[in-house]
Parts: C-alpha cells; structure tokens; sequence
C-alpha cells in the first residue's frame, strides 16, 4: 500500500506522518510538502532514514507536477493535509489560501479521477460550521450542523470540502473527511496560541489575548487526531464526515493560564489586544460519530495533555528556536541539497 501524505512536514501532518511510518512498516508513506513558512522538514528527523518513509517536495495546485507525480509514484491513498491555515494569515492574504485549500484540493482531486485510488481522505476543521453562543453549553457541532463560515480560512476550507463531496458523487471518487477542533502537541508552528505563549512567557515577554480572552475552544492532542484519522481510513465509510473532538473546551485566557502556572510565570505578562475581525466565539465537537461508528476515543484528558506538551516544549528549545530565527528553513538544503 502506498499512502502519499500531503503537507505531511506540518504540524498535523508530520506527526501523522511519524504515527503512519512507525505503525505500517509494510506500508510506503510518500511526504508531499511545498515547506511554505509552515513547513519543517526537523519535524521527521525520527523517520527521515526509515525504509517506508520517503519526502517529495511540490505545490499540490501546480497540475502538471501533480499528474507527474500520481503517474510515477501510482498512490493507493491520499491524505490531504496540506493547508494554509491561520485564521490570522487569511484575513490580510485570502487568495494564497484559495490557491491551496481549494485550487490544490481540486488538483489533487483531478488526479485521483485520472489515475484512480482506493481512498481520498480531507483533512478539514470545526472551523467549516461557525462558531456556537457562548451561553449555550449545551449546543455542539454534529456532521449534519450547516457549514456557516466566518473567515477566509473557513471559507476555503469548507469549499474543500464541497468539491471532495461533489467529486464522490459525479465521478464516484471514494473520499472521507474528518473535522477536527483545535490540536495541540508536539511540532506545532509557534504562530499558533498554546506554542506562541509557552515560547513568550519563557523569554518572560507580553503575552497577546484577543478582546477578554472568552473563545471558547474544544482541545484535540494531535496524537488522538492522528489515531482517528487511521481509523477512518480503515474502517470509514465512504462519502461520509466524522467529527474528532477532544471533549476539552477551554476558554483562550483558561489555556494561557494554564501554561503561567506550569512555567511558574506571573499573570501580569499577559496583554488584552483589540479582537481579530470575525472571531468565533465558541467551538464544540460532538465526536458519536466517530465513537460509536469506529470504536474511537480520545486518550488524552486537556490537564495531562497540557503538561506533556508544555514539557516537550521545554525539552526541545532548540527546534522551536530554530523556527524564531528562521534555520528551520535551511535543513531542506542541508539533508536533500546535493541530491537535486
């Protein structure tokens, strides 16, 4: 079986990436990764020499490279993370993230309608159905909650996802998609809230929370992400949508201080800052779906979850640090340079 993992030097998807290269030995996982700012090639060094773990750099919206590709490498499966991602980024630069989510999704799409595949798996976001009232715990997004976005992120995402679901019902292409809440765990870009805080309070600099920090965010550890997403390429039915949530909401300013109190770091470094446009208020997984269906439960409880991220932080300063001053970038050149 060959697996082609788009975007796989991402945070989500290199731990995918690893997670699929060390339980499949039999398995060819194939990495395709643009290594856009986003991209880290010092995320797989733990893999990078395995016998069923190969790299290949490309754009998955460039058609001709990726028609080569699926011509040369003949892929059972594909999994597509590759992504732009930050809501943030979106908002100042829309159309790079049409490019990608959408033009790329359809690239990659056109390839499996010309080549043929076995499973077409979208890796999507909770982001797709809006946002829930922060007065309503009761309320939780399910797979047949109406997509209402908010931003140009969610948008492109979304419109992902309705071209996969048109792909499988006009050309029969044998796709699944899974929408995940926040992850959190190793590897992730420090951009991102939980890395971005634990990365600032260590250099005991200001810590930025939008508006009075009340989001409310459902926590996801992104080993159990990666479970769920083998479990769907397993055992989901095709042309379906599973939900994976970790049944972990927390307001932002409750996971900002969290991390103070585990760093011993005072509140005081944090900053109240004029909200994002749009930003959604609360997000909430109902996660049946995928329990009662495959069997699937989230591992990790926030608290514990929290402390041995905030740990793997800790323990690997050099790899983020590399991210802050940009030599993260460099170890493309360093491990594949003489072989182009």
């Amino acid at each position: 079986m060959k697996i082609i993992v788009t975007g796989g030097a991402g945070f989500i998807g290199s731990n995918f990436v690893i997670h699929m290269v060390k339980k499949y030995p039999e398995h060819e996982i194939v990495n395709l990764d643009l290594l856009t700012y986003a991209g880290n090639l010092e995320n797989l060094t733990e893999v990078e020499k395995a016998p069923n773990y190969k790299f290949i750099r490309g754009d998955i919206a460039d058609r001709k490279f990726v028609f080569d590709l699926f011509e040369q490498e003949k892929p059972d499966i594909i999994v597509n993370f590759a992504a732009e991602s930050h809501v943030d980024r979106s908002i100042t630069d829309p159309e790079s993230f049409v490019r990608t989510n959408v033009m790329g999704t359809t690239t990659l799409l056109d390839a499996c309608k010309e080549y043929g595949i076995k499973r077409f798996h979208q890796v999507s976001t909770d982001e797709v159905y809006g946002d829930l009232p922060l007065d309503r715990p009761d309320l939780f997004f399910t797979e047949e909650t109406p997509l209402h976005t908010s931003s140009p992120y969610s948008s492109s995402k979304a419109s992902a996802d309705l071209f996969v679901m048109a792909y499988h019902r006009t050309f029969g292409i044998p796709v699944t998609i899974s929408r995940c809440s926040n992850n959190y765990g190793p590897y992730q870009f420090p951009e991102k809230l939980i890395p971005l805080i634990i990365s600032r309070a260590l250099a005991d600099e200001e810590l930025p929370v939008y508006g009075t920090g009340e989001n409310v965010r459902d926590w996801l550890h992104v080993s159990d992400h990666c479970v769920a997403i083998d479990l769907i390429l397993e055992k989901g039915r095709v042309g379906e949508v599973y939900n994976i949530g970790g049944h972990n909401e927390r307001t932002n300013l409750e996971v900002v201080k969290t991390i103070l109190k585990a760093l011993d770091k005072p509140e005081s470094l944090i900053r109240f800052v004029k909200d994002r446009p749009g930003h959604d208020r609360r997000y909430a997984i109902d996660p049946t779906k995928m329990e009662t269906e495959l069997g699937w439960k989230p591992q990790y409880v926030f608290d514990t979850g929290m402390k041995q991220t905030i740990q793997w932080y800790l323990d690997n300063k050099e790899w983020w640090e590399h991210i802050v001053n940009g030599e993260y970038t460099k170890y493309f050149e360093k491990m594949y340079g003489e072989r182009l």
